[in-house]
């Protein structure tokens, strides 16, 4: 589908929606994904963007047109080669735009077994420290691409609280979502 054609069905959906998220895959790999956003902004819908953190530039690019970001920090720098990330250097750049910049924001970590852990989430908490706002949720194995982590147990809640409070130090408000 492209832009007009979106902007069309949105167009004529606009009494039933006024904002739209734009997530993916990775939706900042799109070179026109600030275009696409300045014109829902300019026909009056709200727009947040879900993204990995890892092209700072792209963000950047988008800021002004953005009610709301939700940046995915999925473990500790070291740990994103495991999930097929070549290089997360410019997480930490990304982390820092999103902080310094005024669009409302929040980095949240899915806490998956074997990914986040007692030993990840001080870094993590390094990573985002200064932050408004970091949400720990929940890992739910039926929903995963790679049946490898179909069988994996989720943390308890009781873990996933107790990894939150090893970060009230680092952010200003944690957020459980089990």
């Amino acid at each position: 589908m492209n832009d007009e054609v979106a902007l069309r069905i949105l167009d004529d959906r606009k009494r039933f929606v006024d904002a739209v998220v734009i997530t993916g895959g990775e939706p900042t790999i799109h070179k026109e994904l600030p275009k696409f956003l300045r014109r829902l902004k300019e026909n009056g819908f709200a727009t947040k963007l879900d993204t990995n953190g890892l092209d700072p530039r792209a963000l950047k690019d988008c800021l002004p047109y953005l009610d709301y970001v939700a940046m995915d920090v999925k473990t500790k720098i070291s740990k994103y080669g495991k999930l097929g990330a070549e290089d997360a250097s410019e997480l930490a750049r990304t982390a820092e735009i999103l902080k310094n910049d005024n669009v409302e924001y929040e980095f949240r970590t899915t806490v998956v077994p074997g990914f986040v852990g007692e030993e990840d989430i001080i870094e993590i908490g390094e990573l985002v420290k200064g932050a408004k706002k970091l949400a720990l949720q929940q890992f739910i194995p039926d929903d995963t691409l790679d049946e490898n982590f179909r069988s994996l147990k989720p943390y308890s809640a009781t873990t996933i609280q107790t990894l939150g409070e090893r970060l009230k130090d680092y952010v200003e408000n944690i957020i459980i979502r089990t």
